[in-house]
């Protein structure tokens, strides 16, 4: 089973301090998951690492073997994937555009019939969960389902240090029960999901539209 944590911040300006704040956060968040969930390939996809080209060219419109590199390779771990772990800040009550943008460069086919999860943080009292509430519907349309529970950390900066470690006075283990329960749920789901898909493949009950979204449209 692998999972994916995509990490959605590549601000490196301030203020607010500190820039990329969920650096901290996507450490803590991998620390919880190899520490609670042994026997796990589990792979942070940092956004910064994907400097995209100025005009938006997505991965599946390009020729067989015409794709950048970098695409091609993303694209490969993005359909291995069992399931989806989404950190992100928020920006005027939405996801993070960065993370939107890389997403956005792979069709929906790859992150079909599998789960994913969403962890929001913010420098402030509300833990970003405003922009947790558009991602559902944004991860629900490029098919990877959010499970219903979530991870909201406001004031990062004040619970995980710069290496992801917890800040003094803060409890490392009712943090990770916190996570646990999400994860668990996106587990839980990533299972039975490979388990059917190993029976039955969805991509053939419900075909892929690979030309024109029209090709899903109503007669």
């Amino acid at each position: 089973m692998k999972l994916l944590v995509f990490l959605g911040t590549v601000r490196e300006s301030t203020p607010p301090t500190p820039a990329r704040l969920g650096v901290r956060v996507a450490k803590a968040v991998l620390e919880c998951l190899k520490s609670r969930c042994k026997g796990y390939e589990i792979e942070l996809i940092d956004a910064k690492d994907y400097p995209l080209e100025a005009v938006f060219k997505p991965h599946f419109a390009y020729p067989k073997s015409k794709a950048p590199s970098q695409l091609v390779e993303l694209a490969e771990k993005i359909e291995s994937a069992d399931g989806y772990i989404m950190v992100s800040p928020e920006y005027n009550h939405s996801m993070s555009p960065a993370l939107a943008n890389l997403l956005n460069h792979f069709g929906s086919s790859l992150f079909s019939y599998k789960p994913s999860a969403i962890v929001t943080y913010s420098a402030g009292q509300w833990g970003g969960m405003r922009a947790a509430i558009g991602m559902r519907t944004f991860l629900s349309e490029l098919g990877c389902l959010p499970v219903s529970s979530m991870i909201h950390v406001p004031k990062a900066q004040e619970v995980f240090a710069a290496d992801g470690s917890m800040q003094a006075g803060e409890d490392k283990d009712a943090w990770f029960d916190y996570f646990i329960r999400t994860f668990n749920q996106l587990i839980w789901w990533a299972q039975a999901a490979h388990g059917y898909r190993v029976q039955v493949d969805p991509h053939k009950l419900v075909k892929d539209f690979k030309k024109n979204p029209s090709e899903r449209n109503a007669p």
